[in-house]
């Protein structure tokens, strides 16, 4: 009899023993904080804003109907604030003048929409500048 209790005692000491160092070698996780998420979309007035991460500057800009359908001059931002493009629209359509810039600044095209297609003459330039061609689209739709 004497064995057995001595026996379940070293049992449960041994037990006890690696249950503890168990839970000491266990790293304890870092709490995860749910991250809010951001909305970076902001309609106010019929101008529909969209902002780059940490709403610090302005991405998308332009005047939208109750719809949610584009009207007016739509402006496209780069991070640093300058203006990269510009399209106006009607109705959803593109209609009017656009323009894009390449990173650095400088003109890449511009030209006109009519009812969401290139219309007369389109210009296309390099990174420096120069007009590197010419399209006269109302002469291609005939």
């Amino acid at each position: 009899m004497r064995k057995i209790v001595v026996f379940i005692l070293f049992v449960t000491l041994v037990v006890t023993f690696s249950f503890q160092l168990q839970s000491c070698s266990e790293e304890k996780k870092p709490v995860k904080k749910e991250k809010k998420e951001e909305n970076l979309i902001e309609i106010k007035d019929g101008i529909y804003t969209e902002y780059y991460p940490g709403r610090k500057a302005v991405k998308m800009q332009g005047p939208q109907d109750d719809k949610g359908v584009r009207n007016g001059r739509w402006k496209f931002f780069a991070e640093n604030g300058v203006e990269m493009s510009m399209t106006e629209y009607k109705d959803g359509l593109k209609e009017g003048f656009t323009f894009v810039r390449f990173p650095n600044g400088s003109m890449r095209y511009n030209g006109e929409y009519h009812e969401d297609k290139q219309a007369g003459i389109w210009r296309y330039y390099d990174e420096q500048g120069k007009v590197v061609q010419e399209v006269d689209y109302s002469k291609l739709a005939k």
